[in-house]
């Protein structure tokens, strides 16, 4: 292997070095990003839920049936 062959060589696996290195930062970056949306899904899940509970537990509106409501004065 000449002298400039093995520069080449070298030079391709440093490149390769710095390409893997750049692709570990991303993952990395993304994993994180990842798992705080998980942490933001999972809130927004519970409250939710909270909403959802609360809702149902809410008895009726406040309009009183046409049944129950009292004639307008000019009747």
């Amino acid at each position: 292997m000449t002298p400039q062959e093995l520069a080449a060589l070298i030079a391709r696996i440093d490149e390769l070095e710095m390409k893997q290195a750049f692709q570990e930062q991303t993952i990395d970056d993304l994993n994180a990003e990842i798992a705080a949306h998980q942490l933001t899904l999972e809130k927004m899940r519970t409250q939710m839920k909270f909403l959802v509970e609360r809702v149902r537990s809410v008895s009726g509106s406040n309009i009183a049936k046409d049944s129950e409501e009292t004639p307008p004065p000019h009747y």
